[in-house]
C-alpha cells in the first residue's frame, strides 16, 4: 500500500491544502455558539478539515491569606470547564465525524487565543458566533475592531441568530 502524496510532503508544503484545515471554535456558554459550531463542522466535513476547542477561563483571585480556597476555586472552574468544553466536543463528534482537539487555559479568553494560534500554526480558520443586537461579543468585536488582522488567521464571523438551513447553505 502506498503513502498518499500529501502525507510525504513537508508540513510547509502542504500549508493550505482544504484537507489539512484545522477551524477553531472559542467554546463558552452563549447561544451564538451553536452557530458557530454547526458552520465550523459543515465546512470541516466538506472540506475533510479538523476542528479545535478552546475554553479559556479565568479567575480573579486574591486570597493571598487563604491559599488553600483559590487552589480549590481554580481546580473546581478547570474541572467545569473541562465538562463544558467536553459536552460540546461529543456534539461536534457526532456533527462533523471527528473528534476535535481540545485546549483548556487558564487566562483571558482573548489572550489566550492570541497564544494558541501563535503556539500551534496548524490552526488555520477561526470561527466565531456573533450575538444579534449591536454587541457581537467581545471576541468579535476583539478580532473585527482593535485587534483586527492581528490574530494571523483568517476569521469567520457566523450570525448567531442564523437558522440551521441558513448555515448550511452558507457553508458550502
Amino acid at each position: 500500500m502506498s503513502t498518499p502524496a500529501s502525507e510525504t510532503l513537508p508540513a510547509s508544503a502542504r500549508v493550505g491544502r482544504e484537507e489539512d484545515r484545522v477551524f477553531l471554535l472559542v467554546v463558552d456558554e452563549t447561544e451564538e455558539l451553536g452557530a458557530a459550531i454547526r458552520y465550523a463542522c459543515i465546512r470541516a466535513r466538506r472540506t475533510g478539515g479538523r476542528l479545535a476547542l478552546l475554553y479559556a477561563y479565568d479567575l480573579e483571585l486574591d486570597f493571598q491569606h487563604f491559599v488553600s480556597v483559590g487552589r480549590l476555586m481554580e481546580q473546581e472552574a478547570r474541572a467545569e470547564a473541562e465538562t463544558i468544553i467536553k459536552r460540546h466536543a461529543l456534539d461536534i463528534t457526532r456533527e462533523s465525524g471527528r473528534v476535535p482537539e481540545i485546549f483548556v487555559r487558564k487566562g483571558n479568553r482573548r489572550e489566550e487565543l492570541f497564544k494558541l494560534v501563535k503556539e500551534h500554526p496548524e490552526i488555520s480558520v477561526l470561527v466565531l458566533g456573533s450575538a444579534p443586537g449591536a454587541k457581537p461579543g467581545p471576541l468579535v468585536e476583539a478580532v473585527t475592531g482593535k485587534y483586527a488582522g492581528k490574530i494571523g488567521i483568517p476569521v469567520t464571523v457566523v450570525p448567531g441568530d442564523l437558522t440551521p438551513a441558513e448555515i448550511d447553505r452558507f457553508s458550502r
